[in-house]
């Protein structure tokens, strides 16, 4: 018998019979770093107990799309279109040849700063992303044995791979969006990814996964995607693409393979179990009954597309079909109970208050994450299931009488009080040891502050910063 710990809050949320159940004044018990026991009470014998009171014990959320770079989409929040406020590499830029904006260091720090972030959030298991809009190509091997490094450091269970690509959208001085490839440098950069997923698989105790993942899907060819599907498949990885979320993208797809994104994949032979595909806010019909009957999986991120005025149709439909659904937050702040409450606000605001409830955006933040993963040991609290615990203090919100409705009307993110992923306690009352939240926080900022300042060589026009990013109101500065 390993070392005991029991946990016990007004509210636990377990796992019993395929469906999470909720517990008042229930205990759950952890050894070896799994689950060992949840319910009403337990009778044996215990090392430590821990009372957390007016809380929720509830497993930690998986994130299918969980930001590990310095946010840019907050700079387009009021600031478009996109190819005039350097969000599209202009012609002039790629013939003066693109350059990497972050150093090395800059990059390892980034994934350290979001990885500390994802956890104080109660996010357990993360897949990261990041842009490539200010990178010279694509990752890079160097900056994700950085991000193993502090996965491992910090205990967050993630899966990685470096991004890659064959091609990348391109802007002239009017607004015309194409797409540029080189699908030598984009085969080159799959091979780099295969090395580094079959050297880091099952590191640190299992924590640390591999992952494949090809860009959006406008700037990959079919070569890149049928290797990286028969790569994946033989270290039986997840693939991860965007897709089906701008008007630029469904263009691009209809005048290259005269068809929708989700069903060139699958005409491709590509799409199946374990391939998982953010947004899908302009996906088709079409796209939504090829993605049910293939297995793979939607990557719900509410939050961002709702800043940017776009909204998946529908939620509650995606769920009706059986499509497997998990969340991402894609954006800054990565907090998954905003993401949850937004995407139910959209959800009802597509079909009325009576199509979703908010077990259903819990679930996909928990169980649709697991599910899309191949995961039945995440996303839930349940005996054997790895002991990957969020524990959300109610003493400053207004409860309601049930603790996932409470979750979706008063809480956020930041009530997240312990974290505990692999029954290892990585956040005790809102500190990861290590970590420097405030110092980090102001080098990410200096960091972001620079990236702004070199906007106008990749926009269009090269505009001064100024006019690139119009402010809310007048200044008046001294």
């Amino acid at each position: 018998m390993g070392r005991r710990i029991l946990l016990t809050a007004r509210w636990v949320i377990g796992h019993a019979a395929g469906a999470h159940v909720i517990h008042e004044q229930g205990v759950v018990v952890i050894e070896n770093g799994a689950v060992l026991h949840v319910g009403p009470s337990f009778d044996g014998e215990v090392a430590e107990r821990i009372d957390y009171g007016q809380a929720v014990i509830s497993p930690g959320f998986v994130d299918l799309d969980a930001l590990a770079d310095l946010d840019t989409t907050i700079l387009g929040y009021d600031n478009g279109p996109a190819w005039k406020k350097g969000r599209v590499w202009p012609e002039s830029y790629v013939a003066r040849g693109p350059y990497e904006m972050y150093g090395p260091e800059e990059l390892a720090f980034q994934k350290r700063h979001a990885f500390a972030h994802l956890i104080r959030n109660g996010i357990t298991t993360a897949l990261p992303i990041s842009s490539l809009f200010y990178r010279e190509w694509a990752e890079t091997v160097a900056e994700f044995d950085a991000a193993a490094e502090a996965a491992a450091d910090l205990g967050l269970r993630v899966y990685l791979g470096p991004a890659y690509r064959s091609g990348g959208q391109v802007t002239d001085d009017q607004g015309r969006i194409t797409a540029r490839y080189d699908e030598a440098r984009g085969l080159a950069g799959l091979e780099e990814a295969a090395a580094f997923a079959a050297r880091i698989e099952g590191r640190a105790g299992g924590l640390i996964r591999a992952m494949f993942a090809p860009d959006r899907i406008e700037t990959c060819t079919p070569a890149l995607l049928q290797r990286t599907a028969a790569l994946a498949a033989e270290l039986g990885a997840p693939v991860r693409q965007h897709c089906c979320q701008s008007p630029t993208e469904l263009r691009l797809v209809q005048e290259q393979h005269g068809t929708s994104p989700i069903v060139w994949l699958d005409r491709l032979g590509v799409l199946g179990p374990r391939w998982l595909l953010p947004h899908g806010t302009q996906a088709t019909e079409a796209d939504f009954d090829h993605l049910a009957a293939s297995g793979a999986a939607l990557v719900h991120c509410p939050l961002v597309s709702a800043r940017h005025g776009s909204v998946l149709r529908s939620f509650a439909r995606c769920r009706d079909r059986g499509i497997v659904t998990g969340l991402g937050t894609d954006t800054f702040p990565a907090d998954m109970i905003l993401n949850m409450q937004v995407g139910m606000m959209m959800a009802r605001m597509v079909d009325g208050t009576e199509a979703v409830r908010s077990e259903h955006l819990f679930d996909a933040a928990t169980l649709g994450g697991a599910r899309a993963l191949g995961r039945t040991d995440l996303g839930r609290l349940a005996p054997g299931a790895r002991a990957d615990i969020a524990v959300i203090d109610l003493r400053h919100v207004l409860q309601t009488p049930d603790p996932v409705q409470t979750l979706m009307t008063s809480a956020s993110g930041r009530d997240t009080r312990d974290v505990r992923i692999d029954g290892r306690r990585v956040m005790r009352d809102g500190v990861i040891p290590g970590v420097d939240a405030l110092a980090d926080a102001a080098r990410a900022q200096a960091q972001f502050d620079g990236l702004v300042s070199k906007y106008p060589d990749r926009t269009a026009g090269h505009p001064p910063v100024q006019e690139i990013f119009r402010p809310s109101y007048e200044r008046r500065d001294a």
